[in-house]
């Protein structure tokens, strides 16, 4: 006997997503949302409205990516009692509120809509700070009562949402409209680490998450704003839809690294100009993602960390998020998950490098050293900027300096990558 959910896309049903006394998956849009046309999109990319249903090996990687990666995942499944491999079992507890605008709810229940005698439950000081010690071993509360929310990703996160400044738990069914993340174990200071380098993202003009630091009994986190939410005129929570390039290219989670097969850089921006409602801009939005995360150190920017936003004009390139400078932990590897022009890290990067990376992304070299210029200016000039308003906000001083110098630093070695003098010429001034 089969187990059933309902996909929903805001408040239609898109499909069925099954599993068979064997385990194994399948998905099949519904007829109206088949007869709908134009009126209603492909949950995917990698899923084009079609009649016959897909398997397993086809879906998979799309509702494989609405569930949390790596650790996270083995700790939920623990916790729920499953098997971390078994992606519907997942979904069947978590799947009510995830990334984009879909609910993976079981058949008879009614989506997006909260039962009316539930309310948001709102966090005290002390209830937040024993949620934030609780993450690490229970990911998105696992098992609460009332509670099926996921996120992809591998650090301690949970949606939420704001009520008149403070946080507060949705009721059953409620649209979260933010997300909570705590420090990443065993790597000292990643909030300050991730809210520099987004908020620097943001202010030399990329578009990236909204991220404010916060602090409650000693212990920090970042709050961030959900993209894939919007507040209608009667303060009611939108979802809109959108997947990340792994879902959009039909690759599992496990396989988001492009060395493992995962996407490239190639595969990220021939998968733009062939969806994005204006191929160009978004072109140059990507293309600006690239230099930043070169320039922050950002080496663990995969095809999970970029994603497709499905807004009323069409799909683009949605929001920036998990910007870290990674290169700031010698325990990390400081290559590249998607190579430039077959460089993997700065030190590497030259002239060669970005002619061979505007070649393979089918960009224009004089645009692309143009922009690594500006962009590397851009970052030197307002480092120390957001490091100073970052430490008003009660983050620590030394590590946002030290980020920041490091940045600044990494901007003008970049700056120098697109002088087509070989090194030993740039060296004697030639």
């Amino acid at each position: 006997m089969s187990r059933i959910l309902n996909v929903w896309w805001e408040e239609r049903l898109a499909g069925q997503l099954s599993q068979d006394r064997h385990g194994q998956m399948l998905f099949a849009y519904a007829q109206e949302w088949l007869d709908a046309g134009d009126a209603a999109l492909p949950l995917s990319v990698s899923l084009p409205k079609r009649v016959e249903p897909y398997s397993g090996r086809e879906c998979g990687p799309f509702f494989g990516g609405l569930l949390p990666d790596e650790d996270q995942r083995e700790v939920v499944a623990r916790v729920l009692g499953v098997s971390g491999a078994n992606d519907f079992a997942l979904l069947e507890r978590l799947g009510g509120d995830v990334a984009g605008a879909l609910q993976l709810l079981p058949l008879g229940a009614a989506p997006s809509v909260p039962a009316t005698h539930a309310q948001p439950l709102p966090l005290s000081p002390e209830d937040l700070a024993a949620l934030l010690d609780e993450l690490p071993v229970r990911p998105f509360l696992a098992g609460e009562e009332g509670l099926r929310l996921s996120l992809a990703g591998a650090q301690a996160k949970l949606p939420l949402i704001v009520i008149n400044g403070g946080l507060a738990l949705p009721a059953a069914g409620q649209a979260t409209t933010h997300i909570i993340k705590s420090p990443i174990p065993h790597l000292p200071d990643t909030v300050e680490n991730e809210a520099f380098v987004m908020r620097l993202a943001g202010r030399i003009g990329l578009q990236a998450a909204c991220v404010k630091p916060r602090m409650v009994s000693g212990r920090k986190f970042l709050l961030i704003e959900r993209y894939d939410r919007a507040s209608g005129s009667n303060g009611r929570v939108r979802r809109i839809h959108q997947e990340d390039f792994c879902q959009a290219l039909g690759i599992r989670p496990e396989r988001k690294y492009a060395a493992e097969g995962g996407p490239t850089l190639q595969n990220a921006f021939a998968l733009l100009r062939a969806i994005a409602a204006r191929p160009a801009v978004e072109l140059l939005k990507m293309l600006d993602a690239v230099i930043f995360n070169l320039i922050a150190g950002n080496a663990d920017a995969h095809g999970k960390n970029f994603s497709l936003l499905y807004a009323d004009d069409g799909p683009r390139l949605a929001p920036l998020f998990d910007l870290l400078s990674t290169t700031a932990y010698p325990a990390l590897s400081p290559r590249l998950a998607m190579k430039i022009g077959k460089r993997a890290t700065l030190e590497e990067m030259d002239a060669r490098g970005w002619k061979a990376f505007a070649d393979d992304a089918r960009l224009g070299l004089p645009l692309v050293r143009r922009r690594v210029g500006e962009i590397s200016v851009e970052v030197a000039d307002r480092a120390l900027e957001v490091a100073a308003a970052l430490q008003e906000e009660g983050l620590d001083k030394t590590t946002l300096s030290e980020l920041a110098h490091s940045l600044a630093s990494r901007a003008r070695r970049c700056a120098r990558t697109i002088d087509r003098r070989s090194p030993r010429r740039r060296a004697a001034g030639a």
